[in-house]
């Protein structure tokens, strides 16, 4: 099964997707409505009021210091935002009237909260996360709602190297906009470091509404120079459950899907035996990160586990994550439903802008609302798009309450 040629931008500078074959089998649902995403006054007061702080050795150092939860609650005061100081972090923390619930954390723009307002009047934790020990002892937070997109210039200065940026872990707040009485809008900016390419630059809006969660992203090259930048990424949204074995994916029949290992990123969270063998106790991907994923890792690959899941068309329609599974589907609808019976609890995930689809299950082995009760689902971006100078990609994902 051939995945589609990269995509390339139009020359107005937004990504045009490549025609859809003629076995489509999906009606294209609407999507929620779109935020303004780029310009406004807020962005003026605000450009230098986070950090961009460097999560690994290919990222360049950042500039600012570590964001200041007094000076953002002052700054962006009067919209229903508090902020608070979590270690080296920042934690932005939103709620609108009906009771629905968000937070988010600054640099690492990770999501880590998302309690929507239930048909029973409470509010409930939809999202799954961890909380680990990291280099030096320091917390580390896993799961949520995490993104990672790589910029690849196309076109390297002559005599030297083709170069990469990730906006992982180095996003600062730009603006505030909304209130609680309606829904509240936090737009995040993350610029490549000077000296590490001609310029590009990411956007992500996040808005809570009281019936669902949107992010909103956007990625633009900046480069006055003929470089283009190849883009490709995935959202990764762990949605906790009771147990797999009590949860099930409804709309997915008729999607052809290919098998592969899991995406493991900075914010991932894996069991510590999954693919891993007495005489391999680590797993063979473990600092592959996107790069596994992008690069078709898992697909007609020998495992550790045995040969791997061949190429299919999903045939159920309730599709049951009892078992372990990782696949990326194409051509999967643009809205689907997960339900999880135990917890007697439903979100419904849309997207734009991304044409795959990633579904990872750690399967049902473990303790029921435990750790490791979660399957992580998400938009994926894995053919390039390819954007010129000054062209930009629109994408986008919402997590959808219906439980009211």
């Amino acid at each position: 099964m051939a995945f589609r040629a990269p995509t390339a931008a139009t020359a107005h500078g937004h990504a045009t997707p490549a025609p859809r074959p003629s076995s489509w089998k999906h009606s294209t649902i609407t999507f929620f409505s779109s935020s303004r995403l780029i310009g406004g006054g807020g962005g003026q007061r605000a450009r230098l009021a986070t950090a961009a702080h460097a999560l690994s050795s290919a990222t360049a150092a950042a500039p600012f210091p570590p964001p200041n939860a007094e000076y953002l609650a002052a700054e962006f005061s009067g919209h229903g935002v508090t902020f608070e100081a979590v270690g080296d972090s920042c934690a932005v923390k939103m709620a609108v009237r009906n009771g629905s619930a968000a937070h988010l954390l600054l640099p690492s723009g990770l999501v880590t909260s998302y309690k929507p307002a239930m048909w029973h009047g409470a509010a409930t934790e939809v999202l799954h996360t961890t909380v680990g020990e990291g280099p030096g002892g320091r917390p580390v937070i896993r799961g949520g709602v995490s993104m990672d997109f790589r910029c690849a210039r196309t076109v390297a200065v002559a005599g030297e190297a083709p170069s990469w940026w990730s906006p992982g872990g180095a996003w600062s707040l730009r603006d505030v906009r909304g209130g609680p009485t309606g829904s509240i809008s936090v737009e995040l900016v993350s610029v490549e470091p000077p000296g590490s390419g001609d310029g590009a630059e990411a956007r992500c809006v996040v808005t809570l509404q009281p019936e669902a969660l949107a992010s909103e992203y956007t990625v633009t090259n900046a480069a006055s120079s003929p470089s283009a930048v190849a883009l490709s990424g995935a959202v990764c949204n762990h949605l906790r459950v009771s147990t797999p074995d009590a949860t099930y994916a409804v709309g997915l029949q008729g999607s052809d899907y290919r098998g592969r290992e899991p995406l493991l990123s900075e914010f991932s969270i894996l069991p510590p035996d999954y693919y891993s063998t007495p005489s391999s106790p680590q797993p063979r991907w473990v600092s592959k990160g996107l790069d596994m994923l992008l690069s078709g890792g898992g697909g007609g690959q020998s495992s550790p586990r045995g040969a791997p899941e061949p190429d299919g068309e999903e045939d159920d329609n309730y599709k049951h994550l009892t078992a372990e599974l990782c696949r990326v589907y194409r051509h999967a609808p643009r809205e689907f439903t997960v339900i999880d019976r135990g917890r007697r609890n439903s979100v419904c995930l849309s997207r734009r802008g991304f044409e795959e689809l990633y579904v990872f299950s750690p399967g049902s082995k473990y303790e029921w609302y435990g750790k490791f009760a979660y399957v992580c689902i998400g938009p994926a971006m894995l053919e390039p798009v390819v954007l010129p100078p000054g062209a930009t990609w629109h994408g986008a994902q919402c997590i959808r309450n219906p439980n009211l």
